[in-house]
């Protein structure tokens, strides 16, 4: 193998230091380098773990209620982990007792904000929590009517649907864990829908993926989706029909998207 330039190395390190993603992985004769093999095993590893891991509720609830927000646990109708991965369906809605639960809390809402440990239980533990204090401080201006903060367990996105329609709420904020990548185990995304009821499609939400310390920042992901929330109660839409407007010129637009459920 022919010995790599100068300028070719520091081409190949500027173009890795772009990215997370494995480019130009180095070599051991004709197979990939024993540390880059390990790496990827342990990324791997660690993105099963993400998956398979429990989400505790109350160690989650406690920094939540420094928000000044009621909070509720509830469960979906899947009873367990692996019904969970097995039955995506039973993760969308709400077991009967939870669902009787949340009737007595039923009011006239601005917001609720649903937090489902999703596919990455890590990284609602992770990100819930400080993202919603930087959403509720950004909020705090704009006559909100916020109701209970809801945290669901073996829940998928489409479950604050059913949450926001049984808490009469104009829009539900569901903040859940990513499908875990091969370098992001802790992705948190965010799932706006107005007019939140069974049955809605993944157009009609917007979302806010990404958020982690090597993705986008909280700031950053409050402040878009305080004006996305903003912009759907003004205007009594979301999803497609709305688009990040906000003029954020300090943040990148990276991570905003009206995508398929994760």
């Amino acid at each position: 193998m022919t010995e790599q330039l100068p300028a070719s190395r520091d081409r190949l390190t500027a173009l890795r230091a772009a990215t997370p993603a494995r480019i130009f992985l180095p070599a051991a004769g004709v197979a990939v380098a024993t540390s880059a093999n390990l790496a990827f095993q342990l990324a791997h590893a660690e993105a099963r773990d993400a998956v398979g891991d429990r989400l505790d509720t109350e160690a989650l609830a406690d920094p939540l209620r420094a928000t000044g927000l009621q909070v509720l646990n509830v469960d979906s109708a899947a009873s367990n982990r692996r019904m969970f991965l097995m039955r995506p369906d039973l993760g969308r809605r709400l077991a009967e007792a939870s669902r009787a639960r949340l009737q007595d809390f039923a009011s006239d809402y601005d917001l609720v904000f649903v937090i489902a440990d999703g596919l990455s239980a890590r990284a609602v533990a992770a990100h819930a929590a400080p993202l919603l204090r930087a959403t509720v401080a950004s909020l705090q201006h704009g006559d909100w009517r916020i109701g209970p903060l809801v945290i669901v367990s073996q829940g998928r996105v489409a479950i604050g649907d059913e949450i926001g329609e049984l808490l009469g709420a104009k829009l539900v904020a569901v903040l859940i864990g990513e499908r875990p990548g091969l370098s992001s185990p802790d992705s948190l995304g965010v799932y706006l829908t107005f007019a939140p009821r069974v049955g809605r499609t993944d157009a009609e939400r917007n979302c806010l993926s990404n958020i982690r310390r090597e993705g986008m920042s909280y700031a950053e992901a409050a402040a878009r989706l305080a004006y996305l929330a903003s912009e759907a109660r003004r205007r009594n839409t979301s999803g497609v029909a709305l688009k990040d407007e906000s003029g954020l010129d300090a943040f990148p637009a990276r991570g905003v998207s009206s995508t398929p459920e994760r």
